[in-house]
């Protein structure tokens, strides 16, 4: 039994915090045993139901500056719980959880989950880095282009890093669990749905997505946008809807989880994100086989690589957007190619796929310390 040591900042609602759910629940239970060190002094909502099922979660609290009592802690989890892998998720985890491996028995593995907008060099880690690099046992990222701004912005060589795409249990949605989203947001069976699942965020550009939807109203009046999620940027994408008169035309659903009964109502799923790794939610939308049109950024390109899936636009204008979405309104392909979509799905961006990643990375490092 290898035991793995999660370090991450906390098991909140995100992309990372999803990763290590289903990384945890997609590998073999007899030959990994998993438990999660949330650095930032809270578990978070995804972390409480993992421990309601009786995921082990420790908790330290990060200080201001850089924290050597936290390096410390994590020590002691490490010598405490004898890991043998240290599973580090994010650049800063992955510093604190470097060096508070150093001297033990315990390898590291680093995984970037995502770059912030905009990106940026660290050129005072630049020394730092290439040590970390040089004696992490394995580097991954969640897609190329995260392994691309790695080399750019941290230094890191190319050759050290595998890039494993993230993965998750599919989407199954039910007709009366559909319908009965339906009718909670009112919306009438011959009404068309678009729509995105997200958190409402400036990076998540939602104000283009609400901009290209007013130029389409005249031509589809029965078309409706539907936005999921929460955050942030609320009060002022309800405003905006509003000044374009769109009131009854935009729904916001609010926070949902799962999204798959809101989700399955979607004719069209959009992400028009300035800045993604691997987006959850559209690979989401891709296991339910809903054609995706998402912007050419960080991995987008990658889930959305051939034409039966959707379509790669350009952030340029609102009008480019609708002319997009008016052409695939129009096509309609979505059940023409909504298994093929499950089947592509199923491929590459499944958990199964991912797990078997880091389950053999798990067992080849314990093999390199052994030899």
């Amino acid at each position: 039994m290898k035991r793995v040591l999660h370090i991450t900042y906390d098991m909140g609602i995100g992309g990372t915090e999803q990763v290590i759910n289903q990384l945890i629940r997609g590998i073999d239970k007899t030959a990994v045993e998993h438990r999660i060190c949330c650095i930032e002094g809270g578990v978070g909502a995804i972390g409480l139901t993992m421990q309601q099922q009786g995921v082990a979660i420790d908790i330290l609290s990060r200080q201001p500056g850089f924290d050597w009592a936290l390096i410390k802690g994590i020590r002691k989890l490490i010598k405490s719980h004898r890991i043998d892998i240290v599973h580090c998720h994010q650049y800063t985890p992955w510093v604190y959880g470097w060096f508070a491996a150093l001297g033990t028995k315990a390898r590291v593995i680093f995984t970037e989950h995502g770059r912030f907008y905009p990106d940026r060099h660290r050129y005072k880690a630049w020394l730092l880095n290439k040590l970390m690099a040089a004696t992490t046992y394995k580097i991954t990222a969640i897609s190329k282009a995260t392994a691309a701004a790695l080399v750019q912005y941290e230094f890191i060589p190319a050759d050290k890093i595998d890039v494993v795409y993230n993965g998750i249990e599919p989407l199954v949605s039910a007709k009366d669990g559909t319908e009965k989203a339906r009718q909670e947001l009112g919306i009438q069976p011959e009404q068309r749905v678009i729509g995105t699942v997200a958190r409402l965020d400036p990076i998540k550009n939602q104000t283009l997505l609400i901009n290209a939807f007013a130029q389409l109203t005249t031509e589809f009046p029965d078309l409706v946008l539907l936005i999921v999620g929460d955050g942030p940027e609320r009060d002022n994408l309800e405003q905006l809807a509003d000044n374009l008169g769109l009131k009854n035309k935009v729904i916001f659903a609010g926070f949902k989880s799962p999204p798959t009964d809101y989700m399955a109502l979607m004719a069209l799923f959009l992400l028009p994100s300035l800045s993604e790794g691997t987006s959850m939610t559209l690979l989401e939308a891709m296991s339910l086989g809903i054609p995706c049109l998402v912007s050419g950024v960080g991995g987008n390109p990658e889930v959305i690589h051939r034409p039966e899936l959707g379509e790669v636009f350009a952030l340029t204008n609102s009008q480019a957007l609708a002319a997009i979405i008016q052409r695939w309104l129009i096509k309609d392909s979505a059940s023409q190619s909504k298994l093929q979509r499950q089947q592509i799905f199923q491929q590459t961006f499944s958990v199964e796929v991912m797990s078997q990643h880091y389950q053999r990375y798990y067992q080849m490092a314990n093999r390199s310390q052994e030899t």
